[in-house]
């Protein structure tokens, strides 16, 4: 997969970073509001996939998902209702 939860991190990061430039004002403040809005909105609904998806693997037991978030290496699977 070429995605991954740490791409999402990176992408957050970037728009903190973006949003912390002391020399934004005005019209390019709003826009990166705006923008950051947006990233917010999309990382929610990704995150949720996510949380989807975790709770699927723990409720049949499967050990694999997306690749999204990292493989657990090395850590029996949960049994179901667990976690």
């Amino acid at each position: 997969m070429k995605n991954r939860i740490e791409d999402l991190r990176n992408h957050l990061f970037a728009e903190l970073e973006r949003l912390g430039d002391e020399e934004l004002s005005g019209e390019a403040l709003e826009a990166e509001l705006k923008r950051a809005k947006a990233i917010g909105a999309v990382a929610q609904n990704i995150t949720d996939s996510a949380r989807v998806e975790v709770e699927y693997l723990k409720a049949t037991g499967q050990d694999r998902g997306t690749g999204f978030l990292p493989p657990a290496e090395g850590r029996e699977p949960l049994p179901p209702g667990r976690g």
